[in-house]
C-alpha cells in the first residue's frame, strides 16, 4: 500500500494534550504530532540539539503563544512558525482551547552538495 491513514482521535493521548502519529503511520523521516491544547495548557520548554530536528508549529485552530528562546510569538489560526534544533520552544495556550500539527524532521543539506540532500521541489500534480 502506498498510504497510510490514521485519526488522531484513534492514538493514545500522551501529556494531556498530544497525539503521537509517526509510529501508527509507519514515518521513517518525519515526526508528526496533533496537540489539542485545553484552556490554560502549556507544554514543557525544550529543544532538538541531541536530535537536530528542526520543527515546523502549524496552528489549525484557536490562538495561542509560542515562546521560542525567551521571545513570546503569538499565532493565530493558520499560522505557521519553523523552530530550530538549537531553540528552546513551549507551546503557551491561552483561555480557549487551540489545536496544532508539529512536524519534525532532521535538518538537511539543501546546497545538492551531499548525495543525501532532500529534494524540495513543490508537490507535483
Amino acid at each position: 500500500m502506498s498510504y497510510r491513514k490514521v485519526n488522531y482521535e484513534d492514538v493514545e493521548q500522551v501529556s494531556d494534550a498530544k497525539h503521537f502519529l509517526s509510529e501508527p503511520l509507519g514515518c521513517r523521516q518525519v515526526g508528526v504530532t496533533f496537540s489539542r491544547c485545553p484552556p490554560g495548557w502549556n507544554s514543557e520548554p525544550h529543544d532538538h540539539v541531541d536530535d537536530e530536528h528542526e520543527e515546523v508549529y502549524v496552528l489549525v485552530s484557536g490562538t495561542a503563544e509560542v515562546r521560542i528562546d525567551q521571545e513570546s510569538v503569538p499565532v493565530e489560526e493558520g499560522d505557521a512558525v519553523w523552530i530550530a534544533p538549537e531553540a528552546t520552544r513551549q507551546i503557551r495556550n491561552g483561555e480557549e482551547e487551540s489545536a496544532f500539527v508539529l512536524i519534525s524532521a532532521p535538518e538537511f543539506d539543501s546546497s545538492g552538495s551531499s548525495d543525501e540532500a532532500w529534494n524540495l521541489t513543490g508537490f507535483q500534480g
